[in-house]
């Protein structure tokens, strides 16, 4: 189940680049430079593009919370606890003269 969810991850995040690097924003963006491939491989309109981006988008991020969920350790604590545990570092002694 980790496996397949890791790659649903990996995919959809490759997936999801490749996709808005290829649409045509305001400036033009890389579809242009591209030789306008984006544009005819996903037809005129960028409606069915914008959909596509966030379906992608969606996969995306249904993985990662799922990725998440499954973990062993997801509910091991929290990147915003502090740790007061920690014992300071002595500072370095002064030289004798």
């Amino acid at each position: 189940m980790q496996f397949l969810l890791y790659t649903l991850f990996f995919v959809s995040a490759l997936l999801l680049i490749l996709v808005i690097l290829v649409q045509e924003g305001k400036g033009g963006g890389l579809g242009g430079a591209l030789g306008g491939a984006g544009s005819e491989t996903f037809g005129v309109r960028a409606g069915g593009v914008n959909k596509v981006t966030f379906v992608i988008f969606l996969v995306f991020a249904l993985s990662a919370m799922s990725l998440h969920w499954t973990s062993e350790d997801s509910n091991s604590g929290s990147a915003l606890e502090f740790n007061n545990t920690a014992q300071p570092i002595p500072a370095p002694e002064a030289p004798q003269q």
